[in-house]
């Protein structure tokens, strides 16, 4: 699975956590792409469902905008 947020929206460093990493900042910070947002690719098992958000600098917990899939204050995907 691919997480690609706009490239400086919120500025400073941002990971993906989630139950696959158990929510550890840092483990999966997104990297800048050559078309100006940024991203980062996490394997994670086929016919599954997890949960996750975004961490940004300043301890700023966001959730993904282009889903309503959720699970309480987080995101939720099956892959």
């Amino acid at each position: 699975m691919t997480f690609v947020l706009p490239g400086e929206d919120p500025p400073g460093p941002v990971s993906v956590v989630g139950d696959f990493n158990d929510w550890r900042p840092g483990v999966h910070t997104l990297q800048p792409r050559n078309d100006g947002k940024r991203a980062v690719t996490v394997a994670l098992p086929g016919e599954t469902t997890h949960s996750f958000r975004y961490l940004a600098a300043g301890d700023y917990w966001f959730n993904e905008e282009s889903t309503e899939d959720r699970d309480g204050a987080n995101n939720y995907l099956r892959t």
